[in-house]
């Protein structure tokens, strides 16, 4: 650890309305331990101040930003292929943070920290232009549209979203929910700072090599749904 929020588990993070359930089953006892005794280390707590994220690694040349990493497959895999990045994985699902903890510990990453809350509050505390890539992976799509507002793609997310990212910098979303798909792709051309990368019809039907599957998007395709994947560059 390099940094003071890269501390304790952050105890004082703001509470914002949150929807959806924060735990499923019980936890197994080995999940339980990797709660108390691996997130600890792990944990980026916030105090108010403005983080630089690279000061929570040691000598990494880009710094990556996972929004719901789910079970970790997709942030362990990146972490792992890419060791000389520093990645950052934002979940509030407990069960998500034990399996992405299980994936850390079993592959012995050491370019990992966590944010165990909502991490749009995480995302207002990082400095601008302190990212190199940014996911955000099968959010939730909350399909009836009253709950629209409760979706991640909206203007204000967005405008976070593009001033954290260098100029350059990745920002890559996937969706099996059409109404999802529409919603990303409506707000997305709206923008003039960030260009969608695709240059053929089916570019945003295959999954590029770089991108590994999560365990959520195995199982949608089991069971007939299509992902989409975007990549946008920030201008």
């Amino acid at each position: 650890m390099t940094d003071k929020h890269a501390a304790a588990p952050d105890e004082t993070a703001p509470r914002r309305k949150f929807y959806g359930r924060r735990q499923g089953r019980p936890l197994r006892d080995s999940r339980k331990r990797l709660i108390e005794d691996l997130l600890p280390r792990l944990a980026i707590r916030l105090d108010g101040s403005a983080i630089d994220p690279a000061s929570l690694f040691q000598d990494r040349q880009e710094i990556w930003l996972e929004i719901g990493f789910g079970g970790g497959e997709h942030m362990a895999a990146q972490a792992a292929a890419h060791p000389g990045i520093g990645y950052i994985g934002c979940e509030i699902f407990i069960n998500g943070i034990a399996s992405g903890l299980a994936h850390i510990d079993a592959q012995k990453l050491d370019n990992v920290r966590l944010y165990a809350e909502d991490a749009r509050d995480l995302l207002a505390a990082l400095k601008p232009r302190s990212l190199d890539r940014l996911f955000l992976l099968f959010p939730d799509p909350w399909p009836k549209s009253r709950h629209a507002p409760r979706r991640f793609i909206n203007q204000e997310n967005l405008d976070r979203v593009a001033a954290l990212l260098k100029p350059g910098a990745e920002f890559r979303v996937g969706s099996d929910d059409p109404t999802y798909v529409a919603w990303t792709m409506m707000h997305m051309s709206r923008r003039k700072d960030f260009i969608w990368r695709a240059e053929r019809a089916s570019d945003w039907l295959v999954r590029p090599a770089d991108w590994p599957a999560s365990r959520y998007e195995q199982k949608a395709i089991a069971q007939g749904r299509t992902p989409h994947y975007f990549i946008y560059s920030r201008l």
